[in-house]
């Protein structure tokens, strides 16, 4: 991939610190696996709404603790460009609606059976369970740790080595994160890798163009946001 500036956008450069970086990139692993395993041990009692609310909450104050210049800095070019980057938002989430429309049609070929994306199903159910806090989760929390620890402790560092590396390491492992927890006790899971392949390229792609981490946090709670209550009104009919 060739070096790319948007119009009317700088080319992209990261404001993070070398400790600031660590600290995000180290929290993934974490969060992934260390943290609720740890919670489970102390608290064996918590149901899946309690945990997961429980870890992103830890996480948020991690990365507020340990972003917070990185955080603040990256806030001005989102200030200072804040309508051109809406429309970044918007044309990005239009195009994932099209990419989808896509995957879609290719695992309805492929999937014939096989039920649907059992992360989706699991959000569905706790936020049907949790009720605001699991809403608040989703829309507001997933996407400041998650874009933290993907694009900001991920993308970022390997932007300025090799933009391909960096797009293709941080799209497999967003999509990895929401499927490998499935797909361990089901095999047939990994198929559902391709949903997230889309999404993950158009955040990485968002953060590059408007050099600021808020911009994908700002489509990452919009997709949840919707896809979320699509997901409720659909279980509702059902």
């Amino acid at each position: 991939m060739e070096e790319q500036k948007a119009p009317g956008l700088p080319a992209f450069t990261s404001r993070q610190s070398l400790a600031a970086w660590l600290c995000a990139l180290l929290w993934l692993p974490m969060h992934a696996w260390a943290l609720p395993r740890l919670l489970l041990l102390f608290f064996p009692r918590m149901d899946d709404v309690q945990l997961n609310v429980t870890v992103y909450v830890v996480g948020a104050v991690w990365m507020l603790a340990t972003q917070f210049r990185f955080l603040r800095e990256d806030f001005d070019p989102l200030a200072d460009r804040f309508w051109r980057i809406l429309f970044e938002v918007g044309v990005s989430y239009g195009a994932m609606l099209l990419f989808n429309l896509a995957v879609s049609a290719l695992l309805m070929l492929l999937l014939s059976g096989i039920p649907d994306n059992p992360n989706n199903a699991a959000v569905t159910d706790m936020s049907f369970a949790g009720g605001g806090p699991v809403t608040a989760l989703v829309v507001f929390l997933a996407p400041f740790v998650e874009e933290l620890m993907f694009r900001a402790g991920i993308f970022g560092p390997l932007q300025r080595r090799s933009r391909f590396a960096a797009y293709a390491v941080c799209m497999l492992l967003f999509a990895l994160y929401h499927v490998f927890g499935y797909a361990l006790s089901d095999p047939t899971a990994w198929i559902y890798l391709v949903q997230y392949l889309p999404i993950g390229f158009l955040l990485c792609r968002l953060y590059e163009r408007s050099n600021t981490i808020w911009a994908p946090m700002l489509l990452h709670g919009l997709v949840n946001f919707l896809s979320l209550r699509a997901l409720q009104l659909l279980e509702q009919l059902l």
